[in-house]
C-alpha cells in the first residue's frame, strides 16, 4: 500500500478531477518550476498544447481555464470558487495572465484560452490526458519544456519522471506495516492481525500522521462533503454550460422536508438520491467538492455516508440516546467508513485505473460505488470477507460503464448516474451482509476484468465526446 486515503479523498473544485483538478495542479507545478529555476523574469510568452481527451472535452470540463489558474499559481485545494470566477473574468476581459502571481511572484503575459493549441485526436503514449507547457524567451528560445499527464482522480505524472515516481511509491510501500496491492493481500493482513479493514488502513496511515491528525482530517473531509451538499441546496437557476439543465436538489429537498419531517427509514432512497444529486450539481457548478475518488463520481460516497450516519443500526441506536451520543457515533462511523473505502480505492488505483478517459465511467462511478459499498459493509458490522464481497458486487454490476457526457459537461448522465450508483452500493452492502463472505468471484478478479474491459472499450466511449449520448442527443 503506497497510496494514502488522503490521496484518494482531496478537496478541489469542479467539475472534473482529471480534466480540471489535475491540469490545474500540473500547470501550477510548471509555474513553481519557473520561479525555482529563476526563469520567470525571462519568460516573454507561453505555449500550451492540450492532447486527447483533455482537448476533446476540455471546454465543458473547464480544462483550459483550470490551466490558466494553475499557471497563475492557484492550488485547487485552496482556491475559492468566487476567486476562480474573479480571476477568469479578469483574464478574459484584459487578455492578460498573471503568471505565478498566486505564488508571490508575477509576470504579466498576454495569454488566454484562445492561445492554447488543441490536439483532440492526438493521444500521447503515456495517457490520453496529456498537456505540454513551454516558457519562451523574448527571442522565442524555449526556456522550460514539461509534459504532464492527468491520470485520474487529480493524480498527475510528469513525463520522464515515471520511474522516479514508481521508486518513491515502492519506498513508501516498504514503510507501512501492512503493504497491499490486492484484496487478497489486504484480507491476509486482516486475518493475521485479527483487525478489520479500517484498522489495517489506519495502521498504515500512522506511518505518515498521528492518529489524532488522521481522525481530524477524515472528519474535515466529511465536513467539506456536507458543506458541498448544503451549498448546492442554496443555489438557484439552471446549471452552467449551455445545456440548460435544471437543478433538482433544492426542490427535492423542500419536498422531502414536507413529506418526511421525522426521517422515516422508508424514505432513505429519496434522501440518498438527494445527497448524490446535490453534490454533483455543485460539482457541475464548479463548486468546492471532495474528489472521491474523482469529481465525476463525487456524489456517491457522500450519499452512502449519509445513509450510514442516519440509517445504519449504529446511528439509529445512538440517536435514541440523544444528540451527544449521536454526534460521537457519527464521527466514529465516518472515520471507519472512509478508511475502509480508502483501502478499497487503493486496490483500483494500484491494479487498474480511476480515469474515465482511460477505462470509461466504470473506473470512476464503478470504483466509487465499490468503495462506498465496502465502507458501508464495515459500518454495518461486516467481516473483512463481507466487506470485500460488497465491494465486488458493486463493481461487478458497473462493468462496461461508458463515459460519454453530453457537451463534454459533467451533467448528463453523470449527475443521475451518481444517485443510481449510490443506491447500488447500499444494495451491494446489504446483499453481502446476508451472506457469510463466501462468494465465487473475487474482488481482485473483478478489478482485473474492469481494467481489461477498459482496454477493449472503444475510445469513442472514454470521455472523448465522439460516441454514445454525446453524439446522439442534440445539445440545444
Amino acid at each position: 500500500m503506497a497510496i494514502s486515503v488522503f490521496d484518494l479523498f482531496t478537496v478541489g473544485i469542479g467539475p472534473s478531477s482529471s480534466h480540471t483538478v489535475g491540469p490545474m495542479r500540473a500547470a501550477r507545478r510548471f509555474a513553481v518550476a519557473l520561479v525555482a529555476q529563476d526563469l520567470l523574469e525571462r519568460t516573454a510568452d507561453l505555449r500550451v498544447d492540450v492532447y486527447g481527451s483533455l482537448s476533446a472535452t476540455g471546454r465543458g470540463h473547464g480544462t483550459f481555464t483550470a490551466i490558466l489558474l494553475g499557471l497563475e499559481g492557484y492550488d485547487p485545494e485552496q482556491v475559492r470558487p468566487d476567486e476562480v470566477e474573479e480571476r477568469l473574468a479578469d483574464i478574459a476581459g484584459t487578455g492578460t495572465l498573471r503568471l505565478c502571481a498566486a505564488l508571490g511572484h508575477r509576470r504579466d503575459i498576454r495569454y488566454g484560452v484562445e492561445d492554447m493549441v488543441q490536439h483532440p485526436l492526438t493521444v500521447l503514449e503515456r495517457h490520453t490526458n496529456g498537456m505540454r507547457f513551454q516558457a519562451l524567451g523574448a527571442d522565442g528560445t524555449v526556456l522550460a519544456d514539461e509534459t504532464w499527464f492527468s491520470v485520474g482522480g487529480g493524480f498527475i505524472v510528469q513525463e520522464g519522471e515515471e520511474d522516479t515516481a514508481a521508486a518513491e511509491l515502492e519506498a513508501a510501500s516498504a514503510q507501512v506495516p501492512h503493504p497491499f496491492r490486492t484484496a487478497r493481500e489486504l484480507l491476509g493482513h486482516c486475518a493475521s492481525t485479527g483487525r478489520p479493514i479500517s484498522e489495517v488502513m489506519l495502521a498504515n496511515e500512522r506511518t505518515w500522521r498521528g492518529e489524532d491528525e488522521i481522525r481530524e482530517q477524515l472528519l474535515h473531509i466529511w465536513t467539506v462533503m456536507e458543506e458541498c451538499k448544503d451549498s448546492s441546496l442554496r443555489r438557484t437557476g439552471p446549471l452552467p454550460g449551455g445545456l440548460n439543465v435544471a437543478r433538482r436538489a433544492p426542490q427535492w429537498h423542500r419536498r422531502l422536508r414536507t413529506e418526511d419531517p421525522d426521517r422515516d427509514p422508508g424514505f432513505w432512497p429519496e434522501w440518498v438520491n438527494l445527497v448524490a444529486l446535490a453534490v454533483n450539481e455543485e460539482n457541475a457548478s464548479g463548486g468546492r467538492v471532495v474528489t472521491a475518488p474523482t469529481n465525476g463520481a463525487a456524489g456517491i460516497i457522500p450519499a452512502v455516508l449519509f445513509y450510514a450516519t442516519h440509517y445504519s443500526p449504529a446511528a439509529r441506536a445512538a440517536a435514541a440516546e440523544g444528540p451527544e451520543a449521536l454526534g460521537a457515533a457519527r464521527q466514529d462511523i465516518v472515520v471507519r467508513f472512509l478508511l475502509t473505502a480508502g483501502a478499497v480505492g487503493v486496490l483500483y488505483k494500484e491494479q487498474a485505473s480511476i480515469s474515465g478517459a482511460e477505462v470509461g465511467c466504470q473506473g470512476e462511478v464503478g470504483s466509487a460505488s465499490s468503495m462506498a459499498a465496502g465502507g458501508l459493509a464495515e459500518v454495518l458490522g461486516g467481516t473483512p470477507a463481507q466487506v470485500e464481497n460488497a465491494a465486488e458486487i458493486a463493481m461487478e454490476h458497473n462493468l462496461g460503464l461508458t463515459c460519454d457526457p453530453i457537451g463534454g459537461l459533467v451533467q448528463i448522465p453523470c449527475i443521475e448516474r451518481n444517485a443510481i450508483a449510490a443506491t447500488k452500493a447500499i444494495n451491494a452492502a446489504k446483499m453481502a451482509m446476508w451472506g457469510d463472505g463466501t462468494h465465487r468471484v473475487s474482488l481482485d478478479e473483478v478489478i482485473v476484468t474492469m481494467r481489461e474491459t477498459g482496454k477493449d472499450m472503444s475510445h469513442k466511449y472514454k470521455e472523448t465526446a465522439l460516441g454514445g449520448l454525446a453524439v446522439n442527443v442534440v445539445e440545444c
